[in-house]
């Protein structure tokens, strides 16, 4: 067992909110792996972003923005921080966060802890080179929670690779009621009017963050909205509120699902937005990815990169290097020259 392995098995020992916050701490000491030169059929771009290899961090690993450069080292593509609020906030109760083994997943009930916006900018405005994205959310006792988005664009814009609107997390009341197509205009419209005063006008790409959960019709008006509105694409997706069978003591806990359970769902959903999108919109896909077949089966149904988190918790941060070689062989087995070469090809 490698040093990464037994410090990940190790970690599992300890209540999960506690075990993550011992990795952060290792990460920001230098003890996380160094991932090796990516292979050339590995490099993609994503709405205009060059990525050494289309594997990314998906947000509420680095919630504030404490290690996003250890975790580019070790061979992620591009990483998301976040998700951050204009004010900071402590999040739900704990315990908040649960660890399924016998499922592979993770349920979490979180709530959008996080330092807040000073304290995210300040970290983000060091960074070096790579992709780092911000994920941007409201408060929870926010009276205008579409102006919360609005302030977290605006202090970070040129900090930030790219934004992610998170409007999906299931742990936020009435959060995904901004989902719905009136609300939808209004928050991407105040955006777009917000981006287009910042220099480089709007030249910073947005993306939305969608649950998985969505009602028929419901993918269709997301899209429309987003292209209507000038956003360069759609995190598909969020966790889910839907449980399906689990084996797990903690399988009864309130909060959304990730992890391996969410990888059919997210995956199909993936394919219905990628139908309804017919190219307009950069898609990533979001949910259950644990190896190299799973990232390949979604930029498949659509998706141009993929994002994980949850297997970390199993696999532990020299997981991305398996995935990018599984990848790139299954790339080349199928006579792909290149990741962009293959997205859709389903």
């Amino acid at each position: 067992m490698s040093l990464h392995g037994a410090a990940t098995w190790a970690l599992r020992g300890l209540d999960p909110e506690d075990a993550h916050g011992w990795a952060i701490r290792g990460l920001k000491l230098g003890l996380g792996p160094v991932g090796g030169r990516d292979d050339p059929i590995l490099a993609t771009t994503l709405a205009g972003l060059a990525l050494p290899n289309p594997v990314g961090l998906a947000p509420g690993f680095d919630k504030d923005a404490e290690v996003f450069g250890p975790m580019l080292r070790a061979g992620f593509g591009f990483v998301e921080c976040g998700t951050v609020t204009p004010l900071p906030q402590a999040g739900n109760p704990r315990p908040r966060l649960f660890r399924l083994s016998e499922d592979r997943a993770v349920i979490n009930r979180m709530g959008f802890n996080n330092r807040g916006l000073e304290a995210f900018a300040g970290r983000l405005a060091r960074r070096g080179s790579g992709v780092v994205g911000a994920n941007i959310g409201a408060n929870k006792d926010s009276e205008d929670r579409i102006g919360d988005y609005v302030t977290g664009l605006t202090r970070l814009w040129g900090l930030a690779s790219y934004f992610t609107i998170n409007i999906s997390s299931p742990n936020t009341p009435g959060l995904r009621a901004l989902q719905t197509k009136a609300a939808l205009e209004e928050l991407l419209g105040r955006l777009a009017e917000a981006a287009a005063g910042l220099p480089p006008a709007g030249k910073v790409p947005m993306f939305l963050k969608v649950a998985p959960d969505l009602e028929d019709g419901e993918v269709e008006t997301i899209v429309e909205t987003c292209v209507a509105q000038g956003l360069s694409g759609i995190m598909v997706s969020n966790t889910t509120v839907s449980r399906p069978a689990l084996r797990s003591r903690f399988a009864g806990e309130t909060g959304g699902l990730s992890g391996a359970p969410l990888t059919a769902l997210s995956t199909q959903v993936l394919r219905a937005f990628a139908q309804a999108n017919a190219g307009r919109l950069a898609l990533v896909g979001v949910g259950g990815v644990a190896s190299g077949a799973d990232a390949y089966a979604k930029i498949r149904a659509g998706a141009s990169a993929v994002q994980l988190y949850s297997a970390l918790v199993f696999e532990g941060p020299g997981l991305v290097a398996r995935i990018k070689r599984e990848l790139a062989a299954r790339l080349r087995a199928d006579g792909f020259a290149s990741v962009s070469a293959a997205v859709g090809a389903n």
